[in-house]
């Protein structure tokens, strides 16, 4: 998987850092980067896969994951408190309806790269074999597309892309409040 991921995350995360960041400074990023993929691989012995290969419903199943433990995170830096009460503030952040308007906001600001946006589009137009029993089909699929991005860049290694794709998704969940 090394071999795979580093490729394929390499180009992405070149690509993604040339179009939002400029070509100065990303070296010591790009290493730590290399570093966190390769710690990953070995420690959970992963085999090499091409991203390329993956479903957008596979790419949304992790992005899912990681979105949510990345939110579960930030509510509980911020401060000791009972965990249902986490438990609600991270359900009205991480629902559908919430992913869905993150999306919107991202495509009509013109944050995502054209290669970003192909994933999203890739997850919109999944066909899931189950629908949440909380949200639209609209919602959903849109949901399912910002999933699909987060998992995506989770697997090529740009993880601060992703973070940064986060921490503003948060932002505007909370200014929606």
């Amino acid at each position: 998987m090394e071999e795979g991921l580093k490729q394929y995350a390499g180009e992405s995360e070149k690509e993604s850092r040339q179009e939002h960041e400029g070509v100065a400074g990303t070296d010591r990023r790009e290493k730590g980067q290399e570093e966190y993929i390769e710690k990953i691989s070995g420690l959970l012995r992963l085999s090499a896969v091409d991203i390329r290969t993956y479903s957008p419903l596979t790419l949304a199943y992790i992005g899912d994951g990681v979105y949510d433990l990345a939110v579960r995170t930030v509510l509980v830096n911020q401060g000791n408190c009972r965990p249902h009460k986490i438990h609600l503030h991270c359900s009205r952040l991480v629902r559908a309806s919430a992913q869905a308007k993150v999306l919107e906001l991202f495509e009509k600001d013109g944050i995502l790269t054209e290669k970003e946006q192909a994933v999203c589009r890739r997850g919109c137009n999944a066909k899931p074999a189950t629908m949440a029993k909380n949200a639209t089909a609209d919602d959903y699929k849109k949901a399912t597309g910002f999933e699909a991005l987060i998992g995506h860049l989770y697997l090529t290694g740009q993880i601060e892309r992703m973070l940064t794709l986060i921490r503003r998704s948060l932002d505007i969940l909370e200014r929606q409040k």
